[in-house]
């Protein structure tokens, strides 16, 4: 693979450095790895010596194949504003019918608002990066849901835990590169098959919010859902790097910033590991319908705190006793 010009030489160590690092696990996040990286000259760029990683762990049992053919939901009512959701299987596992005893907040946020005020469509798909959701082979998820976004629709996005990685990785390629800069990295892309110019994931957030924008909808970045992974009594945060990138595009763009990151983390610091656990589907990632309803909630409540809340108007009776979030 070869790092695209436009990247200093300071700046392209530090990105293959990044990147040797950026190993996930169970399909969501960062973790150190300890890798030996090289880099050397060549005439067409920057060469770069692959970075030796651990393995990523599989993600949810109920992600799609890459090729499947997935159903995703269209709004009822298209008289009504929609409340688009876009991101990965934390947003929406599977099928979103629990299978597996796995839920993501999409599902019961639903319950949240009031059918006869706002459609609410959730499209996000389990294994998708914010990378592949624009390329995903058989299909385009974003270009489906932006041909139905109108005026006045708003659209959530959540994605990070399927952005780390190798970006060429034979399996998935599904890993964005680190940061919010305009970096770029020159790969074959081994599963499309086809030579691809992969970006940052604040790239494509902000390609996200830009296309929603130009139709007219309001959108709102999420930072994503903290994995259960406890540190001296508390719940790691993931500020320094998808977190906190979230928040910058948020800031960049000028758009609504929810940080389910923070939020979802001090409730569980609250509760304490041992109530925690239930709300977990699986080891670390995916959530159970319960911990699914208690980020649902948490969604509301950020919502609820925004200077401009774009569905203040549109919650149902459940959603309207959600308290506002308060830092």
């Amino acid at each position: 693979m070869k790092i695209g010009k436009g990247i200093g030489r300071e700046g392209m160590r530090w990105l293959v450095a990044a990147v040797a690092i950026a190993a996930t696990t169970g399909g969501a996040g960062w973790r150190g790895a300890g890798a030996q990286q090289a880099v050397a000259g060549s005439q067409g760029g920057t060469e770069v010596a692959r970075p030796q990683v651990q393995p990523a762990e599989a993600g949810s049992p109920t992600d799609p194949g890459p090729r499947q053919r997935i159903g995703l939901p269209v709004p009822k009512d298209s008289k009504l504003p929609t409340l688009f959701l876009v991101g990965d299987s934390t947003v929406r596992n599977g099928r979103g019918d629990g299978a597996g005893g796995q839920w993501g907040w999409g599902e019961p946020l639903v319950d949240d608002f009031d059918p006869a005020k706002i459609n609410v469509v959730n499209r996000a798909i389990g294994g998708l990066s914010s990378r592949t959701y624009m390329n995903r082979p058989g299909g385009d998820p974003w270009a489906s849901t932006l041909a139905m976004i109108k005026p006045g629709d708003v659209v959530v996005i959540q994605f990070g835990h399927n952005d780390g990685g190798v970006p060429d990785e034979p399996t998935r390629a599904r890993a964005s590169l680190p940061g919010v800069g305009e970096e770029t990295l020159e790969i074959e892309n081994p599963i499309l098959k086809v030579h691809e110019t992969v970006h940052t994931y604040g790239w494509y957030l902000r390609k996200i919010v830009e296309d929603a924008k130009a139709k007219g909808a309001t959108p709102i970045v999420c930072s994503p859902i903290p994995r259960k992974t406890w540190k001296d009594g508390k719940v790691v945060r993931n500020k320094d790097d998808f977190a906190g990138w979230a928040e910058q595009v948020a800031a960049q763009e000028h758009v609504g910033f929810l940080d389910l990151n923070e939020a979802i983390a001090r409730r569980y610091d609250a509760l304490g590991e041992a109530a925690v656990e239930p709300l977990f589907g699986d080891p670390h990632t995916h959530t159970s319908r319960a911990g699914a309803e208690l980020n649902a909630e948490v969604v509301v409540s950020c919502l609820k705190a925004l200077k401009k809340d774009p569905v203040a108007g549109d919650f149902s009776a459940k959603g309207m006793a959600v308290a506002a979030y308060k830092e």
